[in-house]
């Protein structure tokens, strides 16, 4: 089986709204989680138990720098990141790169919802950094060129 490694430089563009964020140069962690519901189906005279799949599962943690605006910027992370909350965003991230390909797989989770985030996050001598989580959505996974 051949395997192929790659250096990591994933792209994070989120959709809040009208606006768009491209928050890759200031992240250095994210994770992608996609799945489904498991739901029993099991009926008499099963001998095991029985799944099928249900609701969509959606779970995406970003690490970013935290950097700060002028007064209600979002231009910055912390200004963006408070605009989210509470609220319903697109998220479009591929592990390396914005052309998608069979190697570079673009998910795009739609409805994504960023329930809280620390907005101060501050440690002598260390850069700040913030970890969010969003939650829920629909996920869809592209491997064709633009």
């Amino acid at each position: 089986m051949a395997t192929t490694t790659f250096l990591s430089n994933a792209t994070i563009n989120i959709t809040q709204g009208a606006t768009t964020y491209d928050l890759s140069s200031e992240s250095n962690a994210v994770s992608v989680m996609v799945g489904t519901d498991a739901l029993e189906a099991t009926s008499f005279g099963d001998t095991g138990r029985v799944f099928t799949a249900g609701l969509q599962n959606v779970e995406v943690s970003i690490t970013m720098f935290l950097a700060y605006g002028g007064s209600g910027a979002t231009s910055e992370v912390e200004g963006a990141l408070a605009a989210m909350v509470g609220k319903s965003s697109t998220l479009v991230i591929s592990p390396s790169g914005t052309t998608e390909s069979a190697s570079n797989p673009e998910y795009t989770i739609t409805g994504a919802f960023l329930a809280d985030f620390t907005p101060i996050n501050s440690t002598v001598g260390e850069l700040a950094t913030v970890e969010v989580t969003f939650t829920g959505g629909t996920w869809a996974r592209d491997v064709t060129a633009p």
